[in-house]
């Protein structure tokens, strides 16, 4: 995490710079993270399903309760009708889950504590929903922002409201996932100052507190990293079912 400043850890370095002309596409340790959790999905995904076992070893019942627990989600939010985007929902989960866990390792980088990331996963999810609603209902879909059995004269009023949060959920779900990973790394970060401070000092025992403080907020911090990524994913689930049912 390096350095004193908790802000620090959030720092976007390049790792290979390349730019063209005005445009910076330099290779960084975001994109880095990004690509070596991508890389381990996959590694893990293909150990656990390459070969099954008739007596499945662990990691292969790991990955199955994974896959039966986002598929029964998929089934309850969405209904059976959404089961044929379990793949994207899965990669989503995962690809979030990991982020968020890779970043309370030593030395590694949330690159979900970064606003574009997030915004740009929600923005993902709000247009695919989007063009899966109007690709089912065609311009009917659009009656989303005016349910049935409003009636008309409510409509100059309740139409703006509905557009409004309609357009704010990819805000909404991006600035919790982001506002939730760098405040528990910030804390994480202050505490770990804390225990090294006082590590320093002449009464050596005035250490432990914060060290056994930083112990708990680590396991907490690992509970949202997990919480989170449910949270986003039934969020998008949520979304996807709106846009099929026009709820």
């Amino acid at each position: 995490m390096g350095g004193v400043d908790p802000l620090h850890q959030f720092s976007i370095e390049p790792i290979i710079p390349l730019i063209i002309g005005d445009w910076d596409i330099s290779f960084t340790n975001s994109a880095l993270f990004m690509m070596l959790s991508t890389l381990l999905i996959c590694v893990i995904a293909h150990f656990a399903t390459n070969k099954p076992h008739l007596v499945p070893n662990r990691l292969q019942v790991s990955i199955e309760i994974l896959f039966h627990f986002i598929a029964n989600m998929v089934k309850t939010y969405v209904g059976k009708e959404g089961l044929i985007y379990f793949p994207y929902i899965l990669s989503l989960f995962l690809f979030v889950l990991v982020g968020n866990v890779i970043g309370l390792f030593p030395y590694s980088f949330t690159f979900t504590s970064h606003i574009i990331v997030t915004f740009a996963l929600a923005s993902l999810v709000f247009v695919g929903a989007t063009l899966v609603g109007i690709a089912k209902h065609g311009l009917h879909f659009f009656r989303v922002f005016l349910p049935k059995g409003i009636p008309l004269y409510v409509a100059p009023l309740l139409i703006p409201v509905e557009i409004i949060s309609y357009l704010s959920r990819p805000i909404s779900l991006s600035v919790r996932l982001f506002a939730n990973m760098v405040a528990g790394h910030v804390m994480l970060k202050i505490f770990a100052g804390f225990a090294i401070l006082l590590t320093s000092s002449v009464f050596l025992p005035t250490a432990i507190l914060p060290v056994m403080m930083n112990v708990a907020i680590t396991g907490f911090e690992l509970l949202i990293a997990v919480l989170q990524a449910y949270v986003f994913t039934i969020l998008a689930c949520i979304y996807l079912n709106d846009a099929l049912n026009l709820h």
